[in-house]
């Protein structure tokens, strides 16, 4: 589908149909929530036009743990997903952030830079830790975390940033493109 015309497939010859799947297309990791609010279609007619898109194999869905995200189909393996889901999350995205520019970094650096709690940056470490993005070792009495694979996170970073209204993240980045 990749190299297809998306208009020429049958499953995409009603406008709503078009317009969720272009928008996606456009904001890919985005969650139902979202689409709902910006397309402002009722909910269940924005259900039932995902879920035909799904069976049709144009698009994908990711649980982040917490929202259910769209991708479109073939162009996110599952670790680009998982990416992509982290950067929608504003403090995990944050964390991410410091992570790409700084290198490794205990809870309590990152808790200073994020102004959050420890427990907070914990917990957010924990969810990356799980989504197998961030790395985690012993340094003496505190455990620092390095990203598992920054040059893809910054790679997709660059590629959806206008997707993200995060101006932090966005001055952090830039550091780390005038190295």
């Amino acid at each position: 589908m990749t190299d297809s015309d998306p208009d020429a497939d049958p499953a995409l010859e009603l406008q709503s149909r078009r317009t969720i799947y272009q928008y996606v297309r456009d904001n890919p990791g985005i969650h139902f929530r979202a689409l709902l609010k910006n397309l402002e279609y009722a909910q269940g007619t924005l259900q039932y036009h995902l879920r035909w898109l799904e069976d049709q194999g144009l698009l994908e869905e990711s649980d982040d743990g917490k929202y259910t995200r769209y991708y479109p189909a073939e162009e996110f393996d599952k670790v680009d997903q998982a990416v992509m889901n982290a950067l929608r999350r504003e403090y995990a995205r944050r964390i991410i952030a410091h992570l790409a520019v700084e290198g490794a970094l205990s809870t309590a650096d990152l808790s200073d830079r994020l102004e959050r709690s420890p427990s907070t940056v914990s917990w957010h470490l924990s969810k990356l830790e799980d989504a197998d993005l961030v790395t985690k070792e012993r340094q003496g009495r505190s455990v620092e975390y390095e990203l598992r694979d920054p040059e893809r996170v910054q790679y997709l970073y660059t590629i959806h940033r206008r997707t993200f209204t995060d101006r932090v993240v966005d001055r952090l980045f830039e550091l780390w493109d005038s190295y």
